[in-house]
């Protein structure tokens, strides 16, 4: 099993930190969601033409891996279709630089609620386009089951008319079960033909909505999820997704990164 944590778990830390940590705990990969004040990944001093050598060098020195680049383009607005588009090459050209196979996008409002509703004439067009681009590139864009899109079956009709080698899915193994009720072997079924990468996470129903958890410690039946890709044949990373950036009142980082890493070698 390969297990990777997003920087957004830890936003005070460092590169050199991030990597440090991930090594120590026996991670095989990070996936980069902003470093520090730098959300944005291409702005990260560790990825700049000067530095983005020595950086690899450290990868691979640590035995580490990028599984994928987060950004937040959310490509379903028309009103930023210019400015998306040349911040998706720019994710999609330091991808390749870096050996990264994929780039996360947003075909939704960044919220993880599914709330209001997309033109899905309009994603679908977009994602052909930006997918093509990608490919030539030889790279990915995955669009997560976030929003809107936490209903797989939507996903999986959008996924079918796309049909390029560009674009796949990120299976957010949380938002569907918590707020579609979806049952992970549906998720699974419905996604399964263009699951590229997974975000792990848990949470406990609360009266007002969920409140986040360490893995292992809400409801979600992450076991059983696990089962689920190991069954199917999945290679890919088994990413946490601790959302600190978002909620400073999350436990910190230190605590759940060597806590999932346990956690997960256990199932």
């Amino acid at each position: 099993m390969k297990i990777s944590f997003s920087t957004l778990g830890c936003p005070r830390w460092s590169w050199q930190e991030i990597t440090a940590t991930a090594c120590d705990l026996g991670y095989g990969g990070v996936e980069v969601r902003g470093v520090g004040k730098d959300i944005s990944v291409p702005s990260i001093p560790a990825f700049s033409e000067e530095n983005i050598k020595q950086t690899k060098a450290d990868l691979d020195r640590l035995g580490l891996s990028i599984p994928c680049l987060d950004s937040d383009c959310c490509i379903h607005l028309r009103e930023n279709e210019q400015m998306t588009n040349a911040e998706i090459k720019t994710y999609v050209k330091l991808a390749k630089q870096l050996g990264v196979p994929y780039v996360r996008v947003f075909a939704t409002a960044p919220v993880p609620q599914p709330i209001g509703t997309v033109d899905e004439g309009y994603v679908q067009k977009r994602l052909v386009e930006l997918g093509h681009y990608a490919a030539e590139h030889g790279i990915k864009l995955l669009v997560e089951t976030h929003g809107v899109w936490s209903d797989s079956e939507k996903l999986a009709r959008l996924m079918s008319t796309v049909s390029n080698d560009g674009v796949g899915v990120l299976w957010d193994v949380h938002h569907p079960y918590r707020f579609m009720g979806e049952k992970p072997e549906t998720t699974y079924k419905n996604l399964r033909p263009w699951l590229c990468h997974t975000h792990f996470k848990d949470s406990v129903s609360t009266v007002d909505g969920f409140r986040y958890a360490m893995p292992g410690f809400g409801d979600l039946p992450l076991e059983e999820i696990v089962g689920i890709l190991k069954a199917g044949g999945y290679e890919g990373f088994y990413s946490l997704e601790w959302v600190k950036r978002w909620d400073i009142t999350l436990e910190e980082p230190g605590i759940v990164f060597a806590h999932y890493a346990n956690y997960m070698h256990t199932l």
